[in-house]
């Protein structure tokens, strides 16, 4: 297998070049498992683990590998290999990590299109779409909304969901399908081209790693049945991984998710709720905060009924959590800048009395 095939181009030769770094080998992180990752070369595959240096100066943890990510790599013992540095992202689908405030958990890197994966039998969701759109929009990551399992359905609900989705949702395309039946399966093949990387998004249980398995032509990703007690899917993929397909595209499937908490992503939310945003450009006031204010034109529309309740709910909520995110950032780096001096007069007064 070629690098280009993998996903390696002029831009990556580039930056190799410049920065002298031709001496090491370039793979592509096609896994990770507790800071351990397996890297796919032309040659072969390695298990690899980061330099001590790459970790001492990481300053978060955005700054290891994920899978997705270009890197450099050195052999050692065989299979084995060092990752001496992560080469720059085009692209980094993230969101907030669950449970760890002010902070950022990657889902993946180097993405060209996401796959928002929804089924259409159990707890669909248009609010969630959004919330994947958002994540998108900020990376800058096409994405496609794929309506999954369409065989339990008839066709009068399923062209009563699409219309709920594009009433919302402008300009994104979805597309129907059912990995039983392989309806919809071959148009969606057609629109994944060779070189180019894809993501599956989506909570447990909606088909994810089912649609990777249908996609490849083999089983390779374990699938399970949604539990009949609590309708939810169960985690059965539970690491990233990246595949080549047989066509040349390049597909990652994800653990699902829960929980899809809004980063520092004003520019996700502007594209994702682009109608919100222009009205709000009509307010009385510039600070108009879209609640009560007189003069408030998004309120105004909202009264009319020229955008949807669940939408603004939907938008106002994702804004809190954006500004609460900030604010948690600031207030986090503030303390590692207070932690930073601390250390640095530490260092400066034991140094002083070493000397003396």
């Amino acid at each position: 297998m070629t690098l280009e095939e993998l996903g390696y181009n002029t831009g990556l030769a580039g930056f190799m070049a410049k920065n002298g770094l031709e001496a090491f080998a370039i793979g592509r992180v096609t896994a990770e498992h507790k800071e351990r990752y397996i890297v796919k070369t032309e040659e072969k595959e390695y298990e690899a683990e980061i330099l001590g240096n790459l970790r001492f100066t990481a300053q978060s943890r955005s700054d290891f590998p994920a899978v997705g990510d270009w890197v450099t790599i050195s052999e050692y013992d065989n299979d084995k290999a060092i990752i001496y540095a992560v080469l720059p992202r085009k692209s980094i689908i993230e969101r907030q990590t669950v449970g760890k405030r002010g902070e950022k958990q990657i889902i993946a890197t180097n993405i060209d299109v996401a796959f928002i994966v929804q089924a259409v039998d159990r707890d669909f969701n248009i609010n969630r779409i959004e919330r994947y759109l958002t994540i998108c929009n900020t990376s800058k990551v096409d994405p496609f909304i794929i309506l999954n399992k369409i065989d339990l359905i008839d066709d009068s609900k399923l062209n009563e969901l699409t219309e709920n989705i594009r009433k919302r949702i402008k300009d994104t395309p979805v597309f129907a399908i059912s990995n039983t039946t392989n309806n919809g399966i071959e148009p969606l093949k057609a629109i994944i081209e060779k070189g180019k990387t894809y993501c599956l998004l989506g909570s447990s249980g909606v088909g994810k790693s089912t649609l990777l398995n249908t996609l490849l032509g083999k089983e390779l990703m374990k699938t399970n049945e949604i539990s009949e007690q609590t309708n939810r899917g169960k985690h059965v993929t539970t690491h990233r991984e990246l595949i080549v397909l047989e066509n040349g595209g390049i597909l990652i499937d994800n653990p699902g998710m829960r929980e899809v908490g809004i980063t520092d992503s004003a520019n996700g939310l502007e594209t994702t709720f682009e109608n919100i945003v222009e009205l709000a450009k009509k307010c009385r006031f510039k600070d108009c905060t879209h609640t009560s204010e007189k003069g408030c034109a998004v309120i105004a529309a909202l009264e009319k009924g020229e955008i949807e309740s669940a939408s603004y709910d939907n938008y106002m909520k994702m804004v809190r959590e954006k500004e609460f995110f900030e604010s948690t950032l600031v207030e986090k780096r503030k303390k590692d800048k207070d932690f930073g001096k601390m250390m640095k007069n530490y260092k400066k007064d034991n140094l002083g009395k070493y000397k003396a």
